[in-house]
């Protein structure tokens, strides 16, 4: 018996066959999964974990796909998207606010802010929730998780430890934390400042003016690559001649050079080919070793991280 048919035994209804994750992200292209789960609850958590450690099938935490490519081979394990898990509950006297890890981050700022309360603004630039905001220390507009999380939730699908933490658990980063690929995210609570509700509002209304006068629409993950210490990787890749460089379906943005964009019905296998010459471009230009931001599932060796 195969790990896929075994997870399946385990999964049973709830696991469908070979699934197009295109459709899961924000890119809009990439292959099937063997196996997909539709997670709503802790319990169904619990069944994946089972399901996990039963067989050894590989894992991946799709969240809303903001940050992801999948090869258009697709990805041989089994793939856990959102259902559920969106409650979000803001306390205004105590200046906290907890959300589950389907709470889309613009909801988020925009929630905080409403009850009068500041620390969240920038979220509502991040087309990504808040589970896939904690793995990966999401920020922008000179803040992140990092400045405001004070306790979290995760679940070990590997069947390792797992419970309740505070920050210092994940030895945040830039862009980085020790969530890993089989850890699920299921909450965050986060610690805010006292606010005025209209100059956060006004706060966010200049962050979503400046990212749709600075940032391309489209199919794309939003910044492909990390910041090298004290530049900026779009500045590096336009120094470099790259920007609206096109391979195939896909191109770096003529509007920021760190998006790079696919058309519709394009190639994931043709973004992760520009990936890796703008990376080797910008390294011969510039000595610069660009790190890719984005989470690449299913390439080979010379195409992840």
């Amino acid at each position: 018996m195969t790990v896929i048919e075994e997870a399946a035994g385990v999964l049973g209804r709830r696991a469908r066959r070979q699934v197009p994750l295109g459709p899961f992200t924000t890119y809009r292209v990439g292959g099937p999964a063997a196996l997909l789960m539709e997670v709503r609850s802790e319990a169904d958590l619990e069944l994946a974990r089972r399901a996990v450690t039963a067989s050894g099938i590989p894992v991946l935490v799709v969240g809303r796909g903001s940050n992801l490519l999948v090869a258009d081979a697709g990805f041989g394990g089994l793939a856990l998207v959102p259902g559920g898990l969106e409650t979000l509950t803001v306390d205004t006297q105590a200046r906290r606010a907890r959300a589950e890890a389907g709470v889309l981050l613009p909801v988020l700022a925009r929630r905080t802010a409403a009850a009068g309360l500041t620390g969240l603004e920038w979220a509502v630039g991040v087309p990504g929730s808040v589970g896939g905001a904690v793995r990966m220390n999401a920020g922008g507009h000179g803040a992140d998780v990092a400045a405001t999380l004070v306790r979290f939730r995760f679940v070990d699908l590997a069947g390792g430890e797992d419970g309740e933490f505070g920050p210092e658990r994940l030895d945040f980063g830039y862009r980085h934390s020790t969530v890993a690929p089989h850890h699920v995210v299921v909450w965050a609570e986060f610690a805010l400042g006292a606010g005025d509700r209209s100059a956060s509002e006004a706060r966010i209304a200049d962050i979503v003016r400046w990212r749709r006068e600075h940032q391309p629409g489209g199919q794309n993950a939003g910044s492909v690559f990390t910041n090298p210490p004290g530049d900026s990787a779009g500045r590096v890749i336009e120094a470099a001649g790259m920007k609206g460089a096109r391979r195939g379906s896909a191109h770096v943005s003529s509007k920021h050079a760190n998006f790079i964009q696919v058309d519709d019905g394009g190639s994931a296998d043709d973004v992760v080919a520009l990936i890796r010459e703008v990376r080797e471009r910008v390294r011969a230009e510039a000595g610069v070793d660009l790190e890719p931001e984005v989470c690449l599932v299913g390439f080979d060796a010379g195409g992840s991280r």
